[in-house]
């Protein structure tokens, strides 16, 4: 029997219905520990506020289908999310930059759950080289390159000072990183096949702040 396709005729989805899956994701596992067997799209709706029709539509680019006045079958639109935002494959992963955020990225044993395995971290602090972080290996940046000929790797999470977030990438490019998670506020330069996601915080709290003093003085 042939393997299910993720998604339909190979289209390319586009990112912010990638970004919401993960809420629709969420949201039937909670629907299932309260004993739904099927859920529809009006009743995610009404969860997470996010209108019915746009549901549908992102749900469009998943292989899977409804039954009429019935919805999606519970269980069954779980597995084909999960495949389908690749959580059920296992990424490996080497994190740069044991900072604080670093540092709680590394004992964050929920990442695995979603597919990312963080297996070796890089610094240059002495105090930290050599010890491990909820049993990952911390090493000296200076062996990146042999640790990728030992490792099957292809994502690197950036979480360095920003001064250097540019040099550290370029290193990982180099060495064969084929994806970056950015979690620094720099907007890495990287050539056009490699691809980067940006998680900046501190872009994030400056939209929130935005948004609460607007409130504030509504």
């Amino acid at each position: 029997m042939d393997a299910p396709k993720r998604h339909k005729d190979n289209i390319k989805v586009p990112e912010p219905t990638l970004r919401r899956l993960p809420w629709y994701l969420s949201n039937v596992k909670l629907l299932k520990q309260k004993g739904e067997q099927y859920v529809s799209s009006t009743q995610i709706s009404k969860e997470i506020n996010i209108d019915a029709s746009q549901i549908a539509k992102d749900l469009s680019y998943v292989n899977i289908s409804g039954r009429t006045r019935v919805g999606y079958d519970v269980d069954t639109l779980i597995d084909v999310l999960e495949d389908f935002l690749g959580f059920t494959n296992i990424h490996r992963a080497f994190l740069f930059g044991v900072g604080s955020l670093g540092g709680a990225l590394l004992g964050d044993s929920g990442l695995s759950h979603f597919g990312l395995e963080i297996v070796a971290a890089f610094d240059v602090n002495p105090r930290k080289v050599g010890t491990s972080i909820n049993g990952i290996p911390i090493f000296h940046s200076d062996d990146f390159l042999r640790k990728m000929k030992e490792y099957n790797v292809n994502i690197g999470v950036l979480t360095v000072p920003i001064e250097i977030a540019q040099k550290i990438t370029d290193t990982m490019v180099d060495g064969g990183i084929k994806a970056v998670w950015n979690f620094t506020p720099f907007r890495i330069r990287v050539p056009e096949n490699i691809v980067v996601q940006n998680t900046s915080l501190y872009a994030h709290l400056a939209v929130m702040f935005n948004r609460l003093n607007f409130n504030e003085f509504e």
